[in-house]
């Protein structure tokens, strides 16, 4: 192991372990974006994050949240034992209202 960051090796694909895994349970889309944009605050980007997600949505809303702000879509995590999607954090990415993250902060 050499203390380099995983999201930072070129080609990692879902298959990459995550930084950060959010626990969205049952949550709808609207509640699953709160959690996962609380659990994302001050996070550094690199950070590979994997959402788990019953809501039969998510697998629209998070990349369409991604294109929103900034965030790499990484796609469907193959081979987990629940739903789960995995995304990356970037230094590009827009910061949103922490109350309602489909909006963006003003600066």
């Amino acid at each position: 192991m050499t203390g380099e960051h995983p999201a930072s090796r070129p080609g990692l694909s879902t298959r990459c372990a995550p930084d950060l895994v959010v626990d969205g349970g049952e949550l709808l889309c609207v509640q699953l974006l709160l959690v996962l944009r609380r659990a994302i605050d001050g996070a550094p980007a690199g950070t590979v994050v994997h959402v788990l997600a019953s809501d039969p949505a998510a697998p629209l809303d998070l990349p369409a949240w991604c294109h929103m702000t900034g965030h790499d879509y990484l796609g469907p995590v193959p081979g987990a034992d629940r739903a789960a999607y995995a995304l990356r954090l970037t230094t590009a990415s827009v910061v949103t209202l922490p109350g309602a993250p489909w909006h963006r902060a003003e600066p």
